[in-house]
């Protein structure tokens, strides 16, 4: 499970296509926090990783599928596509 987008670093370098996946999710009763892992490619090495909190519903989906879902609600990776 994973998104991908295109993505310009502050640098100017652009990505396209990166491959971001959530990585590393821990989870208490009603939060999430996550490590946002950005790649060029699937099975390389990451180039950034952000971290992110966010709501958590207990009886809700997969933990990870709540966090990609999240994510999509975020206006930076509205045009995220699922991988």
């Amino acid at each position: 499970m994973a998104i991908s987008k295109n993505i310009e670093l502050d640098n100017g370098v652009k990505v396209d296509g990166a491959y971001l996946r959530v990585e590393h999710l821990t989870l208490t009763k009603d939060s999430m926090t996550f490590q946002l892992r950005k790649y060029v490619v699937a099975d390389g090495p990451f180039f950034s990783e952000d971290v992110v909190t966010a709501p958590y519903i207990l009886e809700g989906e997969n933990p990870f599928k709540q966090a990609y879902k999240h994510l999509k609600t975020l206006p930076e990776f509205a045009d995220a596509v699922d991988v």
